[in-house]
């Protein structure tokens, strides 16, 4: 099958970054559609990659975090997650020159930040973007198993965040009844999921 790549890419003719401080670039776009044709404003936003970790301890329990998503506005259960540092200091990859954190190296810190635990047994599941229609950065998923427990929280300043334990059942019952409402993490789970029948383990 031949590549058609070139047929399909739009071109970028202008770009007015609305908001570019340290959390976010939000960007007012003009684009050129293959067919000759121009379009906008298309909006989109960069920000920093980050991993999402699905992690259970040593009997089995899902390690989660409950916390308050502006977004819709409501405390979430979800994993544990988050940014991958920048040399720059940057929450957006800033056209991507900057070098940031190697991101099992974040999968690790995060979890332990977060939670409190630690774990000697990790596995890449996927890593693709967070949303390709707006933003450009990636979700790195990992898989913790048999993590235990070495210390408390060592939270940023604006993370206000609780540790929860759940049976892959209680997990299962909260996705179905939309209690577990990051999509990201929903598919890290059902790929977590895939991988342990793959083992053909539990």
């Amino acid at each position: 099958m031949a590549d058609d790549r070139e047929d399909l890419v739009w071109e970028e003719i202008k770009t007015e970054h609305i908001v570019q401080d340290e959390w976010i670039d939000f960007r007012k776009s003009q684009f050129r559609f293959p067919d000759g044709s121009e379009f906008g404003p298309y909006y989109s936003y960069s920000r920093r990659d980050y991993v999402v970790i699905v992690a259970s301890d040593r009997e089995g329990n899902l390690i989660c975090v409950r916390q308050f998503r502006q977004g819709i506005r409501e405390v979430t259960t979800e994993f544990p997650a988050g940014g991958l540092e920048r040399s720059d200091g940057k929450e957006y990859r800033a056209g991507g020159d900057a070098p940031s954190e190697d991101a099992l190296a974040a999968a690790k810190r995060e979890l332990a930040e977060e939670t409190g635990y630690v774990s000697d047994q990790w596995t890449h599941l996927i890593t693709l973007p967070s949303n390709a229609t707006m933003g450009d950065n990636f979700a790195h998923v990992y898989r913790a198993e048999n993590c235990r427990k070495v210390g408390g929280q060592e939270l940023d300043a604006t993370e206000f965040l609780n540790v929860e334990l759940h049976t892959e059942q209680e997990i299962q019952e909260m996705i179905y009844s939309g209690r577990f409402q990051q999509t990201v993490h929903v598919m890290a789970w059902l790929l977590a999921k895939e991988r342990a029948q793959g083992k053909g383990t539990a």
